[in-house]
């Protein structure tokens, strides 16, 4: 349990440094283009051509905005999985993590599009790209938040008889992010979506349960 709590707090103190670190490096950045620029170029006419690089600024700023909080995105997703592993196990973990990083990216894109029009139509335009990955991502979420449930509440187990889906006394063999994977009597293996598994009713048989 002490190398779990570990895991959880390099995680967490990752976290904090990173976030520590995007603050000053965009104050810095900001600093320089905004402060710095226009004073050399008040104080030094004949480099007055210097001001024409507070035009990349807004460029430079999505880049490290796009860079760093990459980095702050991994860190919270592991956090998580440090947090739920030891009591949920690896797979709802690394399910919880998949939906932080993958959420944490559309986040990013539609933070960078708005500030990059700013003011009032940066807004508009940070809600449009927002709106738009999430209708683009919206299958695959919702399965993925449906199988963290699945991880999550444990209806059934791996070696599980169940009946759901329209499949009758299949073995569970795979509990995944987006499919539990079963068994049928004659070999097949079937991929079922978790939006489906949570959508109906399951049958699990209580041989299954006993043993």
């Amino acid at each position: 349990m002490s190398k779990e709590s570990d895991g959880f707090g390099r995680s967490l103190s990752k976290l904090i440094i990173y976030i520590i670190l995007v603050a000053i490096i965009l104050a810095v950045v900001n600093y320089f283009f905004n402060i710095i620029i226009p004073q050399i170029a008040a104080t030094f006419p004949q480099m007055g051509n210097i001001i024409v690089l507070k035009d990349y600024y807004p460029y430079i700023n999505a880049i490290l905005v796009l860079i760093l909080g990459w980095l702050i995105v991994s860190s919270t997703a592991n956090a998580f999985y440090a947090m739920l592993k030891p009591k949920y196990g690896i797979s709802a973990a690394g399910a919880v993590r998949s939906l932080v990083r993958i959420l944490g990216i559309a986040a990013l894109i539609a933070g960078v599009g708005g500030s990059a029009a700013g003011g009032a139509s940066g807004v508009a335009l940070g809600g449009f790209i927002g709106m738009i990955v999430g209708y683009a991502t919206q299958q695959v979420l919702g399965q993925a938040v449906a199988g963290i449930f699945v991880l999550l509440a444990r209806p059934f187990k791996i070696g599980d008889s169940i009946d759901a889906a329209g499949e009758s006394e299949v073995q569970v063999t795979d509990i995944g992010t987006l499919f539990t994977i079963v068994k049928r009597k004659d070999g097949n293996m079937v991929l079922i979506p978790n939006n489906t598994m949570i959508g109906q009713k399951i049958v699990i048989h209580e041989s299954a349960q006993k043993g």
